[in-house]
C-alpha cells in the first residue's frame, strides 16, 4: 500500500520536544515551553532526530490493540519480541543474533551513560570521532571519564577516519572505550567493511572496548549498503556492544525501547548488574508491541520512506548548489540528518545561529555542539513533508543571500 509522507500533521499539544520547546537564547542549557515560536510566522524546527511522519499502519494498529487490552502492568519481552528482533537483524543486515545476546534498555542514550559507568573507571578516557552526536559527550563526562577525539578528516566533501591518529590515541592505556557512530551522525558516513575492520583491529589490539551506536543503520540512500560492526570479525565482537533500536527507523523514540546486542557473556553479566543496581528492568509494553509490529510488518513502509527521504535530499542539494553554492551540502550515505558547510559565510557561532534562528526562522542543531570541529556547520533534519522542507530551505537561502559580501 502507498504511504503518505506529504501531509503535515499538527504535533502541538502532544508534548512534542521538537515542536513545543526551544532553547533559551539567554541560557542554552534551559528550554522554554512556548507556542509563540511555533504559532503564526512559526519557526520551523528541523533540529532533533525525530520524524514528522506517521508510523506504519501496522504499528498504530498494534498499539491500538494493546490499548484495548486495558491493563498496562510490568512487562517482560516475550519470545515473539525476540523473534522479531532476531529476524530483522538477519533479513536486513545478514547478522545471526542469538536471543541471549539481546539486552533491553530504555533508549540508546541512557544505555551509553550506563555503559560508561560500568566499563570505564573514573578518570579514564573514552574515544569518539568528532564532530559527533553530542549526547556522547555527556555520557562520558557525567560519569567521570574524559573525552578523547580521533577527529574525522574532511577531504573533497567526504569525511574519513584518521587511522594513524586512532592508533596513537588507542595506545594510551587510559583509553578503555571507543564509541563508534555508525552510520555517523551528523556527517552521514556509512563506514565500509574495510574501514570498520581497521577501526576494530586497532581497538582490539589495544584492549579498547567498542560501543557501536547503529541506531541509524536502517536508513541508507541508493548506492550505499550499511555494514554492521558484527561483519568485521567474530573475535572483535568479543569486546563490543552494539546499540540498536527501532526508534529512528520507524519514529518510535518516545516509546523508549532499545536493544543492545552483546555476544560476550562476561560483558552482559556485568552490564546486567548495573541495570539492576539502578532499578532498571522489563520493557515498556507499548514499546514491545510497536517494535514487534515494525520489525514484522514495517519493511514496505521503510522502503517508501527511504525513497521519500532521498527525494528530499535531492531537493536540498540541488537548491543549495544552484542558489548558494558557497554553502555546500556534505552528501550523506545514510540517516535523515544532513550536514552543511557555512564556513564561507565567515560568521562566528553566535552570528551563524542568529542567522538561522532569527533571520531564516529555522531551528537547527548548530555545528559547534558536535565538538569544536563542527564550528561553521549546521545540521538539518529532512524527515518532514517536502512542503515544510522547501519552506525551510527557501528561508535559509534567502537569509544567506541577504548577507553583505565579505
Amino acid at each position: 500500500m502507498p504511504y503518505d509522507f506529504d501531509t503535515e500533521t499538527d504535533r502541538r499539544a502532544t508534548g512534542s520536544v521538537k515542536w513545543e520547546v526551544i532553547q533559551s537564547l539567554v541560557d542554552p542549557a534551559k528550554w522554554i515551553q512556548t507556542d509563540a515560536y511555533f504559532g503564526e510566522n512559526r519557526i520551523l524546527p528541523m533540529w532533533v532526530a525525530d520524524m514528522d511522519f506517521l508510523c506504519p499502519s501496522a504499528v498504530i494498529e498494534a498499539l491500538e490493540k494493546r490499548v484495548r487490552h486495558g491493563i498496562f502492568g510490568y512487562t517482560q519481552p516475550d519470545s515473539e519480541y525476540f523473534r522479531a528482533v532476531i529476524g530483522w537483524m538477519k533479513r536486513r543486515h545478514d547478522w545471526d543474533v542469538k536471543q541471549d545476546w539481546i539486552m533491553i534498555t530504555h533508549g540508546v542514550v541512557p544505555a551509553l551513560h550506563l555503559l560508561v559507568r560500568t566499563f570505564v573507571a573514573p578518570g579514564k578516557k573514552v574515544l569518539v570521532q568528532r564532530p559527533v552526536y553530542y549526547p556522547f559527550f555527556s555520557a562520558i563526562e557525567k560519569n567521570g571519564a574524559e573525552i578523547v577525539s580521533n577527529t574525522l578528516n574532511l577531504k573533497n566533501g567526504r569525511y574519513q577516519m584518521n587511522f594513524d591518529d586512532l592508533a596513537e590515541k588507542a595506545s594510551d592505556p587510559d583509553v578503555t572505550m571507543a564509541i563508534l557512530c555508525s552510520p555517523h551522525n551528523p556527517v552521514g558516513r556509512i563506514w565500509s567493511l574495510e574501514e570498520l575492520r581497521r577501526f576494530a583491529e586497532i581497538c582490539f589490539q589495544n584492549h579498547v572496548m567498542v560501543v557501536a551506536d547503529e541506531i541509524h543503520g536502517d536508513l541508507v540512500y541508493p548506492g550505499n549498503t550499511f555494514t554492521p560492526y558484527a561483519a568485521t570479525q567474530a573475535t572483535f565482537m568479543d569486546n563490543a556492544v552494539i546499540c540498536t533500536a527501532p526508534s529512528k527507523t520507524f519514529n518510535l523514540a518516545g516509546l523508549q525501547t532499545s536493544n543492545l546486542i552483546i555476544p560476550n557473556q562476561r560483558i552482559r553479566e556485568k552490564f546486567q548488574k548495573t541495570l539492576l543496581a539502578n532499578g532498571i528492568f522489563g520493557i515498556n509494553p507499548f514499546g514491545m508491541a510497536a517494535c514487534r509490529a515494525a520489525y514484522d510488518e514495517g519493511e514496505a513502509w521503510l522502503e517508501q520512506l527511504k525513497a521519500y527521504l532521498h527525494g528530499n535530499l535531492t531537493v536540498m542539494t540541488d537548491l543549495f548548489r544552484r542558489e548558494i553554492p558557497h554553502v555546500p551540502v556534505i552528501k550523506p550515505d545514510g540517516t535523515y540528518l544532513v550536514w552543511f558547510d557555512c564556513r564561507a559565510l565567515n560568521l562566528d557561532n553566535h552570528d551563524l545561529r542568529d542567522l538561522m534562528l532569527n533571520q531564516a526562522r529555522v531551528f537547527l542543531d548548530e555545528g559547534y555542539i558536535f565538538g569544536s570541529e563542527g564550528s561553521g556547520f549546521e545540521r538539518i533534519n529532512i524527515a518532514c513533508p517536502r512542503s515544510v522542507l522547501m519552506e525551510a530551505l527557501e528561508r535559509i537561502v534567502a537569509a544567506v543571500q541577504s548577507l553583505p559580501e565579505r
